[in-house]
């Protein structure tokens, strides 16, 4: 008999929703949602969560848990990251959820996010026997991590996520052309690990996870007139096309990146900084092009399910109830 199983990542830009169907080692996704509850707007850089971003929070649960109770699930894991992790009141947050709903909620550290994400990475199919550079940018932090389909050689978080970057440097709408170079002067000051990394190991590929790369990938598409790829090993975007987007990007406001094809609306503000960080990155890789997975750190909680790797991750919904 198949098992359903549900993951909750609880971003700081967004919350992402998936209930898969697992039979052995295969899933089938039943439903995903994502939703821009934007937990660390506004207090981000004070590492606190306030009022309104909780209210959004439990607005937002509360949803996710009536789609879960209809499939009838009974396994379900919560991630939180970079925002509660940093948050000075980000354990009354977890302890109010599980207060309310039930809940529980592992806040994970910049480590164990990375795994997570390459995890999903690998389930994607996106690896092949070369080492790979993978990066996924959220609203709190970037995880960077390098290795192949068989393993990690290193990884690593960074809490210089879209948020930060965009309360930081992006104050002019569009960008100033000195905020960029301001951005460019922290990545340098605060990627210097990855830097040497990079040297080290010589990454042949450029991998981005979710996010500001689902929403690249969308434009990348929406220009070219070219059909979504269906499988799971993403989608290629060739290094002329990011430039030619990331151009655009910078040179034009919020409201006129709205109306560029494929813009997801929630993605519009920090699309831009986090674009520049992918140019900072490719400055020091010698890559064709970019490939966005559509799987990410939800997928990597479901591949350990499927592998068995570090036990069952799964908390039966059952042992949460108030």
């Amino acid at each position: 008999m198949n098992r359903k199983a549900a993951v909750i990542d609880m971003g700081t830009n967004t919350f992402h929703l998936l209930l898969v169907s697992v039979n052995g080692r295969r899933f089938e996704t039943l439903y995903k949602e994502k939703i821009p509850v934007k937990i660390g707007q506004g207090g981000i850089s004070q590492n606190r969560i306030l009022p309104d971003a909780q209210k959004r929070a439990f607005h937002t649960l509360a949803h996710f848990q009536h789609l879960i109770a209809g499939e009838d699930i009974r396994e379900t894991v919560i991630f939180a990251t970079s925002a509660v992790r940093n948050a000075a009141n980000g354990k009354d947050f977890v302890r109010e959820i599980r207060e309310k709903f039930g809940l529980q909620v592992e806040i994970i550290d910049g480590n164990r996010e990375a795994e997570l994400i390459y995890g999903g990475i690998r389930l994607s199919g996106c690896l092949n026997t070369s080492t790979s550079l993978m990066m996924d940018i959220g609203g709190g932090s970037v995880e960077f991590i390098i290795g192949n389909q068989h393993e990690i050689s290193w990884k690593r978080s960074f809490e210089i996520g879209g948020q930060r970057m965009l309360d930081l440097f992006h104050s002019h709408d569009p960008i100033l052309t000195k905020e960029v170079g301001r951005l460019n002067d922290y990545l340098h000051q605060n990627l210097q690990p990855l830097v040497e990394a990079i040297l080290k190991f010589q990454p042949q590929q450029l991998i981005g996870a979710s996010g500001t790369f689902d929403t690249l990938s969308d434009i990348y598409l929406a220009k070219t007139g070219t059909t979504k790829n269906s499988s799971p090993q993403g989608q290629a975007i060739p290094l002329n096309a990011f430039r030619e987007i990331l151009a655009a990007l910078v040179g034009l406001n919020k409201q006129e990146r709205l109306k560029i094809k494929g813009m997801i609306p929630m993605r519009v503000d920090m699309i831009v900084v986090a674009s520049c960080l992918i140019q900072y990155i490719l400055t020091h890789l010698q890559v064709e092009h970019i490939t966005c997975s559509p799987y990410s750190l939800k997928e990597g909680a479901i591949a350990e399910l499927l592998q068995y790797k570090r036990g069952t991750i799964f908390t039966s919904l059952a042992t949460m109830e108030k």
